[in-house]
């Protein structure tokens, strides 16, 4: 169980939603936070892979074609 406070806006905006689909507004709250939790895992991922990825030693692009005979 969670509870949440939203704007004033945000509570109008999910009612009006909610009223204008049929769905409720626990829907659209737990749709919106599962997507968001979706984006902030990737980025967090992605984040984290940037960072591995950084501090390993980098091979120069001609290096590696010149290793892989792809030389022009």
């Amino acid at each position: 169980m969670l509870a949440l406070r939203l704007s004033g806006e945000a509570e109008r905006r999910l009612q009006a939603l909610a009223e204008r689909t049929g769905r409720t507004k626990t829907f659209y709250a737990c749709a919106a936070i599962d997507a968001y939790l979706d984006d902030i895992e990737d980025f967090y991922l992605a984040e984290e892979r940037n960072k591995q990825i950084l501090a390993e030693d980098a091979i120069p692009l001609n290096a590696l074609k010149a290793k892989l005979g792809l030389d022009d």
